[in-house]
Formats: structure tokens, C-alpha cells, sequence
């Protein structure tokens, strides 16, 4: 058994390491690479991923139209749809399957025992039962997982920081998403060390916004905590009003909720993220076995705010607090 953090310095010496350099391509192969994303295909913003994903690819060499062609297939938000997208995909026979988030992969493995799958955005691979372990997958699926146990409390530190009279921080999170109850859970352990209270309150689908936020209008919540997944990403809009209309304050996982007008994000550098996926991609479409490559874990990070969003809430942020940012909105 390897711990993680034994194996993540292992790892920083290992894949971690390996340089975006392009490296010649056989000569008249066209690799066909499936990409199975949360998103919307007409809706800007939606699957951010894709383009850092995407210009990875080229600087290792990949040309879209000349030597690879990405088929890419949109659950829209319902991770009730991955199970027949995955099916698809694996009927083209792609040559290699990137899969977003834990429903996502999920359904890709259960599509496909042959076929290639890199996970990207995944919680708790090894729990989920996508991977036997982050140092030896097995089986056909690697990637990258969002595994940062330690991100859950300082989150809610960022957060306390900026509102300093902070005693309740309200949850918002999808329980039907099995890499989330780990977050969660996280996040209960980081509220215990800062003396603060959670509210969890859940949704399944996009249906369980509009009630969800009615029950919370009546019940104005002291502020909000949204974990990042394929729902909550893709409803994000929605969430950001919510706040902004009845002056919540909000702290989110991922930084495209800020960039839709929410308040602040501190979590995993997902254009990072994505653009070490193409790496994997590569190695894979190289002969690399999947159950040869280890699970590679977040090691940049990036705390985000909008500082324009602050003073409509009537919020003064403090100095320091800003001077940490990676970057301010404003």
C-alpha cells in the first residue's frame, strides 16, 4: 500500500516531469480520440477543458484534420446520458477514450473492458472502484484524479478570511456523484478544525436547482460553499445569480464559476489539469498501457477573485487576502 503523499513525490519525478514537446507521428495514421465532457456544445464556457485539452494535443504533434479526430459527445449537464454517449463512443472503436469527471469515466469503463479510457477531473478513482490504485491502475483506465484533501480546509479559511464573523457555511453538492461524498466529507473535517458549521444541502439533477434555491430564498443561508462537479459546473450560471440576487456571499471549487461572476474559487488549476491529460493521451496512442501509468494527482493550484462581484455584495476584501490571489477580477 502507498501512501499518497509518498507516491505523489515519487510521482513529481516520474510522469509529472515529462515535457509538452512534440514528437513525430507515424506517418499516415489518424488516431481517432473519443472525448466524453459534462458540457454543452453550444454554450460558451461550458467544458473549459477542452480547449487547454486540445492545445496540448497540438504541441505534442496531435493536428485535428490531419492526424487525429477528436469525436466529442456532450451529456449537457445530466449524468444520466454518459451511459449511451460512452456506448457510442466505444461503437467508433476510438483508439483512446478521455472521460470528465466520476459519472463520466464510471460509464466509460462500463462501455468498454478494451478500449483505452483516460479519466480526467475524477475524485476518489481507487474508492469508485474505476482504478485498483494510483500506483498500479490495472485494468484499462488511468488519469488524473482531483484527490487534495487538504484543499477542503483551506477553502473554508479563504472564506472565514474574508468574512471574518463567519460561524455557518452552507454546502451545495451533488449526492448522486459518488467522487463527491468524499469531498464532502473533507469538507466536514476542514469546518471542525475552523469552528465553523455545515449545512449540506443536495441536488441530483438540474431539475433540484429551482426548488432548491426557493427553499433557500426563504431560508438565506450566512454563505455558500459549492463543490465543482458535472451538475453544479454545468448549472453554475444559475448558482452565481442565486448568490448575487440574494447577497450571498460564496466561495467555489473551480475558478469558472468566478469567470460566470461568482465571488472567489480556490481549487485544482484545471487548465493545467486538462493539458496533462493530452500527456497521458500521448503515451497511451504511443503503446503505453493504461494499467502501466499511474494516477497522476493536482499539484497546481490557483485561488481566483472577482473583486467586482465583492463590492456588489457590499464585501471589503482584505489586503492580504488579495495579495494571495492568483489572480483578481476586476
Amino acid at each position: 500500500m502507498v501512501d499518497r503523499r509518498t507516491f505523489l513525490s515519487a510521482l513529481t519525478g516520474g510522469l509529472l516531469a515529462t515535457p509538452l514537446t512534440a514528437e513525430a507521428q507515424p506517418a499516415g495514421k489518424v488516431y481517432r480520440i473519443g472525448y466524453l465532457t459534462s458540457g454543452f456544445k453550444e454554450v460558451p464556457g461550458s467544458n473549459p477543458g477542452l480547449a487547454p485539452f486540445s492545445q496540448s494535443l497540438r504541441e505534442l504533434g496531435y493536428v485535428e484534420g490531419r492526424n487525429v479526430t477528436l469525436e466529442i459527445r456532450y451529456a449537457e449537464g445530466r449524468t444520466e446520458r454518459f451511459p449511451a454517449l460512452a456506448a457510442e463512443l466505444a461503437n467508433l472503436k476510438v483508439d483512446v477514450l478521455v472521460a470528465v469527471s466520476t459519472p463520466g469515466a464510471l460509464a466509460a469503463k462500463q462501455a468498454t473492458s478494451t478500449i483505452p479510457i483516460v479519466m480526467v477531473s475524477v475524485g476518489e478513482p481507487v474508492e469508485v472502484k474505476l482504478v485498483d490504485s494510483l500506483a498500479h491502475p490495472g485494468g484499462n483506465v488511468t488519469g488524473l484524479s482531483l484527490i487534495a484533501p487538504q484543499l477542503a480546509a483551506k477553502r473554508l479559511d479563504l472564506l472565514k478570511q474574508a468574512l471574518p464573523k463567519l460561524l455557518r457555511v452552507t454546502v451545495l453538492w451533488n449526492s448522486a456523484n459518488q467522487g463527491m461524498k468524499a469531498r464532502f466529507q473533507e469538507t466536514q473535517g476542514g469546518a471542525q478544525l475552523l469552528g465553523v458549521t455545515l449545512h449540506s444541502v443536495t441536488i441530483q439533477s438540474p431539475d433540484d436547482f429551482d426548488p432548491l434555491f426557493a427553499a433557500m430564498t426563504r431560508d438565506r443561508p450566512e454563505s455558500l460553499l459549492v463543490l465543482a462537479d458535472t451538475v453544479t459546473v454545468a448549472n453554475r450560471q444559475r448558482t452565481v445569480e442565486f448568490a448575487a440576487k440574494n447577497r450571498v456571499p460564496a466561495i467555489y471549487e473551480a475558478r469558472t464559476f468566478v469567470d460566470s461572476g461568482g465571488l472567489m474559487s480556490y481549487g485544482v488549476d484545471f487548465a493545467d489539469h486538462y493539458r496533462r491529460t493530452a500527456i497521458y493521451v500521448d503515451k497511451i496512442l504511443k503503446g503505453t498501457k493504461p494499467a502501466d501509468l499511474p494516477v497522476e494527482l493536482p499539484t497546481k493550484f490557483e485561488f481566483v477573485i472577482n473583486l467586482k462581484t465583492a463590492k456588489a455584495l457590499g464585501l471589503t476584501i482584505p489586503q492580504s487576502l488579495l495579495q494571495r490571489a492568483d489572480q483578481v477580477i476586476e
